[in-house]
């Protein structure tokens, strides 16, 4: 079912019945606080990714969702005085769901992980790997982070300075590690020391980018140890069903929700058209939990391992990663406000090459979105619109005077179609919108050069004919970027696809697929071309309380 604030992809437009689906997850988000930058451009990112494949016609399922227990989400709820079960609620419909709605995220599902339909799953899947004897009890001392949820290794800390003297500190958190001794239950994850590196070496492309799989193999290479997947000292979370007095390790819990969300032990018919997820987008700091443990966990359950597992980079503000506990928190709702929810969704997929670490910057925001959103792109669609409506009374001319320039803008398109849905594909979506922006500024240079304004005057059959050409030419071209740019910008290309009158002719954009959208011809002559409202108006002089 579609959960709160997603769209129903039960009947997707130009999807196939049966087959496994496109399935990508988001990681589930810790509900200590509201969503940030960081929390958004992951999301973004897989709401892009199957948006493109969904248009491609296949079947998708998109699950993003709640991390809900463990010692951190506690603890904040007691910090405001409500349970955490309160907390997580309040947080999760107040904060959570109505910023995916807002940026226009199409998931199908969203997983809690205080539901039952995860927590029972989870405890028949702890059963099983206890009864297996892949879980035993023993005792463990360590330095823990509470913020990260993990016991940590020397190379992970650093020495505290200033009022955090003569402690060690969490690398990435920067606070005091706390020493935990507790008697817990581990898994047998040493055992697959060797069964993993085998894995990564029978499928290289398993971790990516580059740098994360060469960190993971690192990683794994120096030898696993056990790992402890309980808790006896606080008691929010999933209890162990042979001991009680145990809470499941919030990591297991929590990685187990791509299981649980789509059938694990409920629905064999929905996991087996589901499962295993094509695509895990993960930041790089949980990357070893999503490269190690899962699939430890999946090999131990003799279960089907994932296509892939993509480690983003961070967000940096002021050279610093994007998080609460360092104050760079941003709310995303700060930048929709003042550039839209299409331009936010574009810019994070524009200027920040995915698996690489990115700044962003007001500024930066603001001349892209300046050059290449209002001026290339939006201004493009405006003028088209006003010079058919000027000089063909808003009705699509015929092309009937194809010249070589025309030849050159039609291969330009269907390079640019076929280049961005490899780039796409493969998770590069600064590489595909460098593509479609690339034909962008071809299309303007081409009404640049031939001047279709200058052509108009010429009222003879042939300059009339060559005029028509080119406003065709430049409209089809339209026709394509809506297409191209369905799965970015959803609002805008669907006005601009309205404004091409293209629904009446082709149907709904959401039935194109962009992998066809470099077939020139496609939008016909008679098309009722109208000057719709600005794509993307000149912006106001930022507030100060914005920045």
């Amino acid at each position: 079912m579609a959960a709160t604030g997603s769209i129903d992809h039960s009947t997707n437009p130009g999807g196939h019945d049966g087959g496994k689906a496109y399935y990508v997850s988001t990681p589930i988000y810790y509900v200590n606080d509201a969503p940030h930058l960081g929390h958004a451009y992951t999301t973004v990112a897989g709401d892009v990714l199957t948006r493109w494949h969904r248009q491609r016609g296949e079947k998708v399922w998109f699950l993003t969702g709640t991390d809900e227990h463990g010692q951190k989400v506690m603890r904040t709820a007691q910090a405001n005085d409500m349970s955490p079960q309160e907390w997580c609620d309040r947080l999760v419909e107040s904060a959570w769901k109505p910023l995916w709605r807002h940026l226009e995220i199409a998931n199908d599902d969203f997983i809690r992980t205080t539901e039952p339909r995860h927590t029972e799953r989870v405890q028949e899947f702890v059963q099983d790997l206890y009864d297996k004897g892949e879980i035993y009890q023993g005792s463990y001392e360590g330095l823990y982070c509470v913020g990260c949820e993990e016991f940590k290794l020397p190379g992970e800390m650093v020495d505290g300075t200033g009022e955090y003297e003569g402690q060690k500190l969490c690398i990435i958190h920067s606070r005091p590690l706390e020493l935990v001794h507790e008697d817990n239950y581990f898994f047998r994850m040493s055992a697959y020391t060797d069964r993993l590196l085998a894995f990564y070496e029978a499928n290289p492309d398993f971790v990516q980018p580059a740098s994360a799989r060469n960190e993971v193999l690192k990683f794994v290479q120096q030898g696993l140890q056990d790992l402890s997947i309980s808790r006896s000292t606080f008691d929010w979370g999933i209890k162990l069903p042979w001991d009680e007095s145990h809470v499941l390790y919030v990591w297991v819990d929590a990685l187990l929700n791509y299981a649980t969300a789509v059938g694990y032990g409920a629905d064999q018919a929905k996991f087996d058209a589901t499962f295993p997820a094509d695509v895990h987008l993960v930041g790089k700091d949980i990357l070893r939990f999503h490269a190690v443990i899962w699939p430890a966990m999946l090999m131990a359950a003799g279960l089907p391992m994932p296509g892939k597992v993509f480690a983003h980079g961070w967000l940096l503000v002021g050279g610093e990663k994007m998080s609460k506990s360092k104050l760079t928190g941003i709310a995303p709702q700060q930048l929709t406000d003042h550039f839209g929810v299409d331009a936010y969704r574009y810019y994070f997929m524009r200027a920040i090459p995915f698996g690489q670490d990115g700044s962003f910057s007001w500024e930066d925001f603001t001349a892209r979105y300046t050059s290449e959103l209002a001026n290339d792109f939006g201004n493009l669609a405006s003028r088209v619109a006003a010079m058919v409506g000027k000089y063909f009374g808003g009705e699509l001319p015929a092309a009937t005077a194809d010249s070589e320039a025309e030849t050159v803008l039609h291969e330009a398109l269907a390079g640019a179609v076929k280049s961005a849905d490899a780039k796409v594909e493969q998770l590069d979506f600064q590489g595909g919108l460098d593509d479609i922006f690339g034909f962008v500024k071809l299309v303007n240079g081409y009404l640049t050069e031939q001047e279709p304004w200058k052509v108009a005057k010429d009222t003879s059959e042939a300059g009339q004919a060559r005029l028509a050409t080119i406003l065709y030419t430049a409209a089809e071209s339209l026709r394509a970027l809506a297409v191209l740019l369905n799965p970015v910008m959803p609002a805008t290309a669907q006005k601009l696809w309205e404004s091409l009158g293209a629904e009446a002719h082709l149907g709904a954009l959401a039935d194109q697929h962009v992998q066809n959208a470099g077939a020139w011809g496609q939008l016909p002559a008679g098309a009722t071309i109208t000057k719709g409202e600005i794509l993307f108006p000149r912006l106001e002089e930022k507030k100060d309380d914005a920045q």
